[in-house]
C-alpha cells in the first residue's frame, strides 16, 4: 500500500500510547508492527520500566522512535512500580489517574517536534488522550484490546451511571440480544467507581472521553462479534470501527515478548510430543491472577480426580503471599501426578503450548487475549471468569457462540473439586464433542479473517488508508 494520498512530504506520523499492563500493551504492539510495514512514521510512548516490553518490536523495526517519559508519582503506587502486573486489577484506577499527568509533557514534546503526529492511537484505558488530541488538533483513535461486546456494556454503564448503580441485575436492553448481567459480573473499573474518590472521577471522565475518538480499533473479528461491531457503528454514528483481530496472527512470528524462555520450556514440548492428539488440558489464569490457598487445593484435587492429562501454569506470588498459601501447589502433587500432568511455575509460552497438536482444551479466566489465543488454537475453553471483562467474554463464548463451557465463576470462589473433575472429564469426553466442533469452526473463521480478502485484513487496510489521509491541521 502506498502513502501517496498524503500531502505532507514525510510519511504521516502516529503516536502510539499503550496502557502499562501486559494484556493491553502486547496487542497494541502487534498493531504497531503492522503499521510499521506501511510506511508510517511511528513513535511509541512508554516509561523506563515498560521499555523492555517494547524492545522486541524495536529490534524488528529500528525506525520506530520512542518517547520515554518518567512514570508519574501517585500516593497509591509504590515508588518504582510502573506496570499493572505488580498491582493486580485493583491498581488500574491509580495507574489511569497517574497517567493523566503525562498530558503536559506530551504537549511539550509535540510542540517542539519538526514532524509532529497527525494522530494518536491510545489504549481505551487512556481515554483522556482524546481531549489531548482535540487540544493538539489531531485525530484520536481508541484501541480496545478487548471485545466489542465488552465496549458496548462499558459504554452503557458509564452513560447510565445513576440508574445502573445499586441494581443487583442490569438489563442491557439497547444491546443486541438484550443481555442481563449480575452487578458482580460488571466490568471491575465500573464496579470500583466511588463518586467521592477524585481518582475514580478521573477514570470515569477518561473512559467516557473515548466517545470523542475519531476511530475505534478492536482486537476482534467480524464473524466473532459482527452484531456488536455493527451496534457500535450505529452508536458512534460512523463506520470508523475497525476489527483487526486476532491481531497476534497478523503480528511478528512467535516472539517471546521479552519473557524468559527457560530450559524447562523444552521439557514441556518433549512431554507434549509424547501425548496423543488433543488429549491435554492447558490450565492458566493470566499474568495477574493469583489463586488463594483453598482455590489452589480445590483445583489440584479436581485435576487429580479428573484423570486427564494436563499442563497447569501457576503464577507465583511474593514471599508474603507464598507464606499465606497464594499460588502454592499442595505438597506431593507434582510427584503423584508425574507423567500425567506438568506444573509450570511462572511464565509459559502459552501460544506455542496451545497450538501443539496434543492440547485440545483450555481452563481459562477468559481474559480477552487468552480467549482469542484459545480460539486460534481451536481449543475448547472451560471458563472460570473472575474479574474485569471476563464474565462478558465467557458469556459470548459459552452462551452465545456455544464454543466453551462454564467451569466455575468468581474471583474468590472455591470450586467443588468433584464437580470440577466432572466438568473437565465430560468436556474432554463424548459429551463435549459438539462444543469442540464449534470451537474448531471458530478457529477456521479466525484464520480466514486475517487472510487476503478476510474481514480483519480489510479493516486493517482501511485503518491504514485513513491514517494516510491525515495531515497536520
Amino acid at each position: 500500500m502506498t502513502t501517496t494520498t498524503t500531502t505532507t512530504k514525510q510519511p504521516p506520523h502516529v503516536l502510539v500510547f499503550p496502557y502499562p499492563a501486559q494484556g493491553h500493551t502486547l496487542p497494541l504492539l502487534d498493531l504497531t508492527h503492522q503499521l510499521s510495514l506501511h510506511n508510517l512514521t511511528i513513535t511509541i510512548l512508554t516509561t523506563p520500566k515498560n521499555l523492555p516490553m517494547v524492545s522486541p518490536l524495536l529490534s524488528t523495526h529500528p525506525q520506530i522512535q520512542t518517547l520515554v517519559l518518567p512514570f508519574p508519582s501517585h500516593p497509591l503506587i509504590p515508588a518504582g512500580v510502573e506496570n499493572a502486573k505488580e498491582l493486580g486489577n485493583s491498581g488500574n484506577v491509580a495507574i489511569i489517574a497517574a497517567s493523566t499527568k503525562l498530558s503536559d509533557p506530551i504537549t511539550l514534546w509535540f510542540k517542539s517536534h519538526t514532524n509532529p503526529p497527525v494522530a494518536i492511537i491510545s489504549d481505551f484505558f487512556l481515554g483522556w488522550t482524546q481531549h489531548l488530541a482535540q487540544h493538539l488538533n489531531i485525530r484520536g483513535f481508541a484501541f480496545y484490546p478487548s471485545a466489542a461486546f465488552f465496549a458496548g456494556i462499558l459504554n452503557y454503564c458509564w452513560g447510565n451511571l445513576e440508574s445502573v448503580k445499586g441494581l443487583d441485575v442490569v438489563d442491557f436492553v439497547d444491546l443486541p440480544r438484550s443481555p442481563s448481567f449480575k452487578e458482580e459480573h460488571l466490568p471491575s473499573l465500573f464496579r470500583r467507581y466511588r463518586e467521592s474518590d477524585p481518582d475514580c472521577q478521573l477514570v470515569k471522565d477518561s473512559l467516557i472521553a473515548n466517545k470523542l475518538s475519531y476511530g475505534f480499533i478492536f482486537n476482534s473479528f467480524e464473524s466473532l462479534e459482527g452484531e456488536y461491531l455493527g451496534f457500535l457503528k450505529r452508536e458512534f454514528g460512523h463506520e470508523r470501527v475497525y476489527a483487526v483481530g486476532p491481531i497476534n496472527l497478523l503480528g511478528p512470528e512467535s516472539t517471546d515478548r521479552g519473557n524468559p524462555v527457560t530450559d524447562f520450556s523444552g521439557n514441556v514440548f518433549k512431554w507434549l510430543d509424547g501425548c496423543p492428539d488433543g488429549s491435554v488440558l492447558y490450565v492458566c489464569f493470566g499474568s495477574q491472577k493469583l489463586l488463594n490457598k483453598k482455590q489452589m487445593e480445590a483445583l489440584a484435587d479436581g485435576l487429580e480426580k479428573s484423570m486427564v492429562r494436563f499442563i497447569w501454569v501457576v503464577k507465583t506470588g511474593t514471599a508474603q503471599q507464598v507464606e499465606e498459601g497464594y499460588g502454592v501447589v499442595p505438597d506431593g502433587f507434582d510427584e503423584r501426578l508425574a507423567g500425567r500432568g506438568l506444573v509450570i511455575r511462572g511464565w509459559a509460552p502459552q501460544v506455542k503450548i496451545l497450538s501443539h497438536r496434543a492440547v485440545g482444551w483450555f481452563l481459562s479466566h477468559c481474559g480477552w487475549n487468552s480467549t482469542l489465543e484459545g480460539i486460534v488454537a481451536g481449543a475448547m475453553i472451560l471458563a472460570w471468569p473472575m474479574e474485569a471483562d471476563q464474565f462478558i467474554d465467557a458469556r459470548l463464548l459459552v452462551e452465545e457462540l456455544g464454543a466453551g463451557v462454564g467451569a466455575c465463576e468468581g474471583t474468590a470462589t472455591v470450586p467443588d473439586s468433584e464437580e470440577l473433575a466432572k466438568v473437565i472429564g465430560e468436556s474432554m469426553g463424548e459429551k463435549g464433542a459438539g462444543v469442540k466442533m464449534k470451537a474448531m469452526e471458530l478457529r477456521r473463521k479466525a484464520l480466514e479473517a486475517v487472510k487476503e480478502g478476510g474481514s480483519s485484513l480489510n479493516d486493517l487496510n482501511g485503518l491504514i488508508e485513513e491514517l494516510c489521509k491525515l495531515k497536520i491541521q
